[in-house]
């Protein structure tokens, strides 16, 4: 395995500069969301498949938001698919960023750009990956399938969900997923989410009599109050996500409530008879969207205070030692010369989908914080050690070490 191993390394490399030029035109191609446009993404992804002869799929629900799939099959198999997502943050306040954002600019160790991080630098290692794999058929068996997806970046309807509504077969039998979680961690799991909708009463009157604790606003801050404590606690993890990174993966264990959202009163001079407030709580292993809201229940319990859930999905994670974190772990040990920490994701990613349809999935990529912004980047041997890491490990899932007897 340690020669095919090499190989795969040595063809990686040897088309890096066209694995840039590729991030180039990716990053060149706006794909803000909102709106939400990645037609020019979808058009240089395909005519990079259609260059080498591979297919190309369409699944789409919303004009301007496709979704690319490509697959390439070799005999009967397990099915793994690489996924990635097309569409970017805004660019935010210009004056702030030091490059172009929309045209890829070397500098010493780092390629920048927007999106270069979140996340078209994994895009473009996943293609070369895929194609890497589409030429050396015969060194593994089953099925590979690139999705390419719109939508990703609100978790909205008409990126990965609308393609697995119409099509379930791409769920696959394993999932690897470009969306790093920073620092090159392999993320296994990720946490869940839950906003609530806080609505406090208060006691109407004029300001000029006012007691402590009459006021909506007052009442509703006392309430954001003892929400900030829970930004403290750290939830053990579930035994079977024992070998998670004790100090890597800390985040991911931590529940963060975020009050994103308030408003309340009508006139300066009068009591607020009422005010609310929108939490954001993201949910780690261990706990649940239903357990959180009973504590929040339990916490505020009182007469004169409702709560209301807006959404929510529970944490999902993969075992520690399912075969598709092994293969990412002793791939990315042998490019990298240590094992990835793994890590709990803390955004939720499109990999949660596949998870929680039952399907094993990681998250692995070039992003190297923990959210891009201003001045996205990736360094440079991140983005090519990925290409070569999603390579390797699809050969070993699929069975190249067996086939091959190396």
């Amino acid at each position: 395995m340690t020669r095919l191993r090499s190989e795969v390394c040595d063809w990686i490399v040897a088309r890096f500069v066209e694995q840039t030029a590729l991030l180039a035109k990716l990053v060149a191609a706006p794909s803000e969301n909102p709106p939400g446009d990645v037609e020019a993404v979808a058009r240089e992804i395909e005519h990079f498949l259609r260059s080498r002869g591979l297919p190309i799929e369409r699944i789409q629900c919303a004009e301007n938001q496709p979704n690319i799939v490509s697959s390439t099959t070799n005999g009967t198999g397990r099915h793994l698919v690489l996924n990635g997502h097309m569409d970017t943050i805004p660019v935010g306040p210009r004056d702030r960023w030091t490059v172009e954002p929309f045209a890829l600019t070397g500098q010493e160790d780092r390629l920048l750009g927007l999106g270069s991080g979140n996340m078209k630098g994994a895009v473009a290692a996943l293609l070369f990956a895929y194609a890497w794999l589409a030429e050396r058929t015969d060194l593994w068996q089953g099925k590979v399938t690139l999705t390419a997806v719109a939508d990703e970046v609100f978790f909205g309807p008409n990126g990965a969900g609308f393609m697995l509504q119409q099509r379930p077969d791409l769920l696959g039998d394993a999932l690897i997923c470009g969306e790093g979680p920073g620092a090159m961690g392999l993320a296994i799991a990720e946490k869940g989410v839950a906003w609530f909708r806080i609505k406090v009463r208060g006691e109407p009157g004029q300001g000029m009599a006012a007691r402590r604790g009459d006021s909506a606003i007052h009442r509703l801050a006392a309430v954001i109050s003892l929400l900030d404590q829970w930004n403290e606690r750290l939830v053990k993890a579930p035994g079977d996500l024992d070998r998670l990174d004790r100090d890597a993966a800390r985040e991911g264990l931590r529940i963060s409530a975020n009050v994103g959202k308030v408003s309340g009163g009508g006139f300066v001079s009068q009591l607020a008879a009422h005010a609310e407030a929108e939490l954001d709580v993201r949910v780690p292993p261990g706990m649940t969207v239903d357990s959180i809201e009973r504590e929040l229940q339990a916490l505020l319990d009182t007469d004169w205070l409702t709560v209301e859930r807006i959404k929510g999905w529970d944490p999902n994670w993969t075992a520690v030692d399912s075969d598709i974190v092994r293969s990412m772990e002793e791939a990315a040990t042998f490019v990298r010369g240590t094992p990835p920490p793994l890590v709990v994701r803390l955004p939720a990613s499109d990999a949660s989908r596949w998870r929680r349809a039952g399907i094993p999935a990681v998250c692995y990529g070039p992003q190297p914080l923990l959210a891009s912004g201003v001045d996205d980047f990736v360094y440079r041997k991140d983005f090519l050690d990925c290409a070569k890491i999603y390579a390797i490990a699809a050969l070993d899932y699929l069975g190249g070490h067996r086939i091959s007897g190396s």
